[in-house]
């Protein structure tokens, strides 16, 4: 078992991170906001490199490249699916697949002229005929929407894996950005005229985003590989790596505010950005007690099998 991304695949998130930094990096999503027509404008950067011609259920280093790619959009926040575009299943004609929940089905993905595809957690698959304008301002909708589903079929199973996956590279991206900026802000403020960096509770407090970031990192390649070995368990891994990803980002933005104080919270602050726009990679399709409950009743009485044996059981 190799879980490491090739270096082809290293060597295209580095390209797309640096093409996002030079399409705008932080000022993508506040444009995004003021403006959110804009966020289209995100594709064709992105397609400059060829994402759009990534094909990650047929190739396994395309499979790896197009997480490289999620991860490098989380980074910046980016304002466009990106994940959830690499995840179009192979045999409908629509651009991108988002996963839903049975009740109330919605996605980051208004104002977006785009055709989608959904998918619940039990399988069953549909048309998207009809993308709600939010009736709130993208601030405070971080551009989720309400849909309209058409059912299609009950084959979205073997879509699941890589449609719960892939989001979860963007938003390990955003957990490595909020270090960063948390390392980055400890080192230059001051308190009792010495760096924040030089308190032991602080140390202590960035030592455990960082043990959370780099655990989330192994659980995502790992669940990378599951599906790359096509294994009967690939669901169940993806789920648990959601479920790990969504405790990790809990811990990792609250020691990030807490050592940003009210600075964080502030529109001056990336980690304001970044923490708002988390939100519908958190929330949707399910928050964590629910992405903990389906993976219980899915896993039954089975034991999870690999990295994720060391999980704490929900």
């Amino acid at each position: 078992m190799t879980i490491e991304l090739c270096a082809e695949a290293q060597e295209y998130g580095k390209q797309a991170l640096r093409a996002l930094r030079a399409a705008g990096g932080d000022e993508l999503v506040q444009r995004a906001e003021r403006e959110p027509a804009r966020r289209a404008l995100v594709a064709p950067v992105l397609g400059e490199l060829g994402a759009w011609e990534l094909e990650p259920r047929r190739d396994p280093v395309e499979l790896e490249a197009a997480a490289a790619l999620c991860r490098s959009a989380g980074y910046w926040a980016t304002p466009y699916p990106v994940a959830e575009r690499l995840a179009r299943p192979v045999d409908l004609d629509v651009d991108g697949l988002v996963v839903v929940s049975d009740d109330e089905p919605a996605a980051a993905v208004a104002n977006l002229d785009l055709r989608w595809a959904a998918v619940t957690l039990d399988g069953a698959r549909g048309s998207v005929v009809l993308v709600r304008p939010p009736e709130v301002s993208a601030r405070e909708s971080a551009f989720v929407a309400r849909l309209d589903v058409s059912p299609v079929d009950a084959d979205g199973a073997t879509d699941l894996a890589l449609a719960l996956v892939l989001p979860c590279w963007s938003l390990l991206g955003m957990l490595d950005r909020a270090v960063e900026l948390a390392r980055a802000h400890v080192l230059v403020r001051e308190q009792f005229g010495k760096p924040l960096a030089e308190f032991q509770s602080v140390q202590f407090q960035l030592t455990d985003a960082e043990v959370e970031r780099r655990g989330v990192d192994m659980l995502a390649r790992y669940a990378l590989w599951s599906i790359q070995a096509d294994r009967g368990d690939a669901l169940i891994d993806a789920l648990a790596l959601r479920s790990a990803t969504l405790e990790a980002a809990a811990a990792v933005f609250r020691v990030a505010h807490q050592l940003h104080g009210a600075l964080g919270f502030c529109d001056e602050s990336p980690l304001s950005w970044l923490s708002r726009y988390s939100l519908p990679l958190r929330r949707l399709p399910l928050g964590l007690v629910a992405t903990e409950g389906r993976l219980a009743r899915l896993a039954g009485r089975r034991s999870l099998t690999g990295l994720f044996s060391d999980l704490p059981e929900g």
